[in-house]
């Protein structure tokens, strides 16, 4: 657990704000499934729905950033693919990666895996009024469908709500600051949990309590070191 010993129990007035890979969910299953998902079936979805409202907003999207003079499936495509080689953080290619992981866990070919004490957790902080967030690197569409189609069944009655970076990057302190804000609780009132060194400095800079998770075989983003609380499970909270 952490160099103090057990941690304490959130108690009732307070907020607990997540992240995901690494945190509630297994780092590989991002790298490893979700995206190689996405691109193995990019080219035919953006190919066979290029008409459809909502994609050609999307490769419109992917015009702009070219700087292109007009939409282009093809072209879009390209650039699509060689974003997702390159792991870029491109607004259409997220909304894009979304409407496919949609397909994908509303058909059944995707499941989002959850750690079993993250679910033991997310249930106990709902038993004791305790409001739960989720802030991540993936989109809030991303983050609903994972937890909507977990491997515990639909988490997010569990959950008060989503943020992802349209609040901020989250190695800046203003984006949990952001996030204190629109939930209406004072930052001191947050615990921010995560896997990530630097994020949870940043959150301790914004005012909230950071919790370092350190979770056995998962191996975590190279980040600085991390001299204050530091756990294995989320358990215990």
């Amino acid at each position: 657990m952490n160099k103090a010993g057990n941690p304490a129990p959130l108690m009732r007035g307070a907020v607990a704000l997540l992240d995901v890979e690494g945190t509630t969910t297994p780092i590989a299953f991002v790298k490893e499934v979700l995206f190689p998902f996405a691109r193995a079936r990019m080219a035919t979805f953006v190919t066979e729905r290029a008409s459809e409202p909502a994609v050609a907003a999307e490769i419109a999207a992917v015009a702009k950033e070219l700087g292109a003079a007009r939409p282009d499936p093809a072209a879009a495509v390209h650039a699509l693919l060689a974003w997702s080689d390159a792991d870029r953080k491109v607004t259409p290619l997220k909304s894009l990666q979304g409407m496919i992981w949609k397909q994908g866990y509303e058909s059944g070919a995707l499941q989002g895996p959850v750690f079993e004490d993250a679910v033991t957790q997310l249930r106990a902080w709902k038993e004791r009024g305790i409001p739960v967030f989720i802030y991540s690197s993936g989109s809030v569409t991303a983050q609903t469908l994972l937890f909507r189609h977990s491997d515990h069944g639909d988490l997010l009655p569990l959950l008060a709500g989503h943020f992802d970076t349209t609040v901020g990057g989250k190695l800046e302190a203003g984006s949990y600051a952001t996030i204190a804000g629109r939930i209406g609780f004072p930052a001191a009132k947050v615990t921010f949990f995560s896997d990530h060194a630097g994020e949870v400095r940043a959150a301790a800079e914004s005012g909230m309590t950071g919790v370092l998770l350190r979770r056995p075989g998962e191996v975590p983003p190279p980040s600085e070191p991390w001299s204050g609380t530091t756990v294995v499970t989320l358990a215990g909270f």
